[in-house]
């Protein structure tokens, strides 16, 4: 049997660890046989050391191995799914899994919950009353042989160890690993049983990954892990700088999806969308033009059968804010920069978002951008409005504003959503 410190050091000189002791180390840990200190200092020599190729490929394969996969082969539909390393506005699964589905491609959204400045998919679905995250695997299954597409959180026993691994690098600064974030990301997309995935890597201040060259590597780490497992895979990297549409909230960023599948949604938000909407059909083996479903409302049917599906109702208010107030320009110019980061933290201390996973979160809670980047203002005018139900929250909010405008004589340079594609 091997040894977890022999494997500590190994890997901390700078070693390649062999395929049966990579093995025997993640069913060890999630059984609990390894101790959290053992691992943490492991963690710790990845961090510094990294993995290849054929150690990424079977660590990843042993956190698969964890749990059980979710079986989508008795769908008549072809499947596929999106996963995005999050962002600030990125409601783009809310729109993207109803799009996608109405061309016939079932779509599984395994999706999680916000930490920080970056918001989560199920916390902003629970805003719409009734509806249900934790779904059983035969629920899942239902819904996507019902509707064609499923939002939801991922079972316990979905990648056990991934649950394990990153608590553990939360509390241990590792989380910023390439070969760890990306191990982490596909064990679970891979175990969810799509035939095709499309990764949306966000760049910029509002991002996990601040620069494009090491969001490229983790896209491209990311792509080689889905092919080496069957799963075809390739990679958009989009731009973050910048809130993604208008809103930045949960119940805010339902109705902007809503919105959106009606053919009014914001400019920057309907490309990503219809960019990854196109891989995925591609992906999928469909030639169409997802565009022309958000014109004539067949993704929108769709949305609002997934949310009845889901035990919501599609027709019911959303939560309303109790207070609001406005943040204007400090001058007449050129909106040249509004700093994603610095939005998605004043929502978070609105109560939007959660310093810990155990953190309630507030449904009505947000910021609306008013302008963007580009547009030409005037001193005084509006340009965000902050949204909350406790009014002792709103000076910490404004504080997190302060270096979040920029405004110029000249306008910015044009900046397209979509910087970047990794081919799968």
């Amino acid at each position: 049997m091997p040894d977890a410190v022999d494997l500590i050091r190994a890997k901390r000189d700078g070693g390649t660890l062999a395929e049966d002791d990579i093995r025997w180390l993640i069913a060890a840990y999630t059984a609990g046989e390894v101790a959290d200190e053992q691992m943490s200092a492991l963690l710790m020599a990845v961090f510094f050391t990294g993995m290849d190729s054929a150690e990424l490929a079977v660590w990843t394969d042993a956190m698969i191995s964890s749990g059980e996969r979710l079986d989508l082969s008795g769908l008549a539909a072809p499947t596929a799914d999106k996963h995005s390393t999050g962002g600030v506005g990125d409601k783009v699964s809310l729109i993207l899994a109803p799009l996608v589905a109405s061309f016939g491609v079932a779509v599984p959204q395994l999706s999680g919950r916000g930490l920080g400045h970056t918001g989560g998919t199920l916390d902003k679905l629970e805003s719409v009353p009734g509806w249900r995250a934790a779904l059983s695997n035969d629920e899942i299954l239902a819904v996507l042989a019902e509707v064609g597409c499923v939002i939801c959180a991922a079972g316990p026993d979905l990648v056990p160890a991934d649950r394990r691994l990153y608590a553990l690098r939360d509390v241990t600064g590792t989380v910023e690993s390439i070969p760890l974030i990306a191990s982490s990301i596909m064990s679970k997309k891979i175990a969810e049983g799509t035939a095709a995935l499309v990764l949306d890597v966000k760049v910029g201040s509002g991002a996990f990954m601040p620069d494009r060259t090491s969001a490229w590597q983790l896209a491209q780490t990311m792509v080689r892990l889905g092919q080496a497992h069957g799963v075809r895979t390739s990679a958009l990297l989009t731009r973050m700088d910048t809130p993604l549409g208008r809103a930045v909230g949960n119940a805010v960023e339902v109705a902007e999806s809503v919105a959106t599948l009606r053919g009014e949604g914001p400019a920057d938000l309907v490309a990503v969308t219809l960019a990854l909407a196109a891989e995925m059909l591609r992906l999928a083996g469909i030639d169409a033009d997802p565009a022309a479903a958000l014109a004539d409302g067949r993704a929108l049917d769709r949305y609002r059968a997934m949310i009845a599906a889901q035990g919501g109702d599609p027709d019911a208010e959303l939560p309303v804010a109790r207070h609001a107030e406005l943040v204007t320009a400090p001058s007449a110019g050129w909106l040249r920069a509004l700093d994603a980061r610095a939005v998605g933290i004043a929502a978070w201390r609105l109560g939007a978002g959660r310093a810990r996973k155990e953190d309630p979160v507030s449904a009505a809670a947000g910021v609306i951008c008013l302008a963007k980047p580009g547009d030409q203002v005037e001193a005084g005018q509006p340009l965000l409005e902050l949204r909350g139900d406790d009014q002792g929250r709103f000076g910490r909010a404004r504080q997190a504003l302060t270096d979040a405008i920029e405004i110029g004589n000249e306008p910015p340079p044009p900046a397209e959503p979509v910087i970047d594609r990794i081919a799968g």
